[in-house]
C-alpha cells in the first residue's frame, strides 16, 4: 500500500496554483479535509487527488464564470496554521464516527481545538478516531435539519424569526419535533452591511436594497444571514429575488467580504468581525444576534459532550475568544432553553 505523503498549505497551494489563502478558505468550507499534526495543518496527497476529481467534475457540469463566490481568499488573520481544528469534514457523516461540531463562526474552530487538546494533548497521529472533535461548516438551517437527522452532535445557530424578533427557539422547536434539547449561549455578534471604504452609495438601511443602482452580494440558503435578510425583506413586503445580484451566492462572510472589496458588488451582509477581516471595507451595523448551540438533551451525560459543555464554559475559552474582536461573551456557556 503506498505510503500515505501530507503537505502543508504551501505546498498545497504550490500543487494546485492558487494562492495559500485560498486554501485556508478551501478548509474552512470543506472544500479540502485537513489534518492536524503537531500544532500544523497538513493535506493528505489522497485528499488532493479527490478535490482534484471533483473540481473536475464540477467544471465539466457547472456553466462557466460561476466559480466566483468558490475561491475568495481569507486573511492570514484567521492563521489557520496555528487555529485548525483536528479534522475537516466535507460531506454527512453519521455522529457514531466522531464528535462532529456543525457551524461557520470561528469560535466553533477554537473549541474544537480546546477539545482536542484535552482528549489528545500529546497525539500528532493523524488517523481518524471516533473521540475526536470534528467540523461541518454548514450554515445553521441545514445544521438544525443534520441534527434532527442524528448526522451532527452539536448545531450552531443564529436564526431570527421576524414574526416573534426572537433568535433561535422557535427555529429549533418546529425542525427539531418531539427531540428534547439543551439550547446553550455561545455569543453575541453584530450582523450588517459590508460597504467599501468611504461608503459611496450612501448604503445605510435595509430599504437601499430596493435601490435599482445597488447590486448586492448574497449568503447561500440556510445559512443564518440569508434567513435574516429574506425575514427583513419579508417585513418589508418586498420580495428578495427582485434585489440586483440576490441569485449570487457565496458560502462565508469573508468571501462577501472579498467581493464588496473587490467592487464586484456595492453590499453584502456579514459580521462586524468579517469586515475587520478585510482591509478596505466599512461596516453599518444593523442588527445584535445571539448565536447558540444545540444538543440532544439524550447526549448531555455522554463524555464527548461534556467535555463540549466544560470546554464551553472554560476561562481559557473565553480568553481566546476575547482576543478576537466582535464578541459579546457576557453569557457564554448559559443555559437559555431546556426541553
Amino acid at each position: 500500500m503506498k505510503e500515505e505523503v501530507l503537505y502543508s498549505a504551501q505546498e498545497v497551494a504550490d500543487i494546485l496554483k492558487i494562492n495559500k489563502n485560498t486554501v485556508y478558505n478551501m478548509i474552512k468550507r470543506g472544500e479540502l479535509v485537513a489534518y492536524k499534526v503537531g500544532n500544523k495543518m497538513r493535506v493528505s496527497d489522497r485528499e488532493i487527488d479527490n478535490y482534484k476529481k471533483r473540481a473536475q467534475s464540477v467544471s465539466d457540469t457547472e456553466p462557466s464564470g460561476n466559480t466566483e463566490t468558490r475561491s475568495s481568499g481569507i486573511s492570514e488573520a484567521y492563521g489557520y496554521e496555528q487555529e485548525m481544528p483536528a479534522k475537516v469534514i466535507d460531506e454527512p457523516v453519521w455522529r457514531e464516527n466522531g464528535f462532529i461540531i456543525c457551524g461557520q463562526d470561528t469560535a466553533l474552530d477554537a473549541i474544537a481545538n480546546q477539545m482536542q487538546n484535552r482528549l489528545m494533548p500529546f497525539s500528532t497521529s493523524i488517523s481518524i478516531n471516533p473521540d475526536r472533535p470534528l467540523r461541518s461548516y454548514i450554515g445553521s438551517y441545514n445544521g438544525l435539519y443534520m441534527l434532527y437527522q442524528g448526522q451532527v452532535s452539536v448545531a450552531s445557530v443564529h436564526l431570527w424569526d421576524g414574526k416573534t424578533n426572537t433568535y433561535n427557539i422557535p427555529y429549533v422547536e418546529h425542525m427539531l419535533p418531539g427531540i428534547p434539547t439543551v439550547i446553550f449561549h455561545l455569543l453575541k455578534r453584530t450582523q450588517g452591511f459590508y460597504v467599501k471604504q468611504g461608503n459611496p452609495k450612501n448604503i445605510r438601511t435595509w430599504e437601499d436594497l430596493k435601490r435599482p443602482d445597488i447590486t448586492f452580494a448574497n449568503r447561500e440558503k440556510g445559512s443564518g444571514t440569508r434567513i435574516l435578510l429574506d425575514e427583513k425583506m419579508r417585513q418589508l413586503k418586498f420580495i428578495p429575488n427582485t434585489i440586483k445580484g440576490y441569485s449570487r451566492e457565496c458560502f462565508s462572510h469573508l468571501a462577501v467580504a472579498g467581493i464588496i472589496a473587490r467592487g464586484g458588488a456595492d453590499v453584502g451582509l456579514g459580521t462586524q468581525s468579517g469586515a475587520q477581516l478585510m482591509a478596505g471595507l466599512d461596516f453599518i451595523p444593523l442588527q445584535q444576534e445571539s448565536y447558540d448551540i444545540v444538543i440532544r438533551r439524550e447526549d448531555m451525560n455522554r463524555p464527548m459532550f461534556r467535555t463540549f459543555v466544560e470546554v464551553l464554559r472554560s476561562t481559557q475559552l473565553r480568553m481566546i475568544l476575547e482576543e478576537m474582536e466582535g464578541y459579546d461573551l457576557s453569557h457564554i456557556g448559559e443555559i437559555i432553553s431546556e426541553t
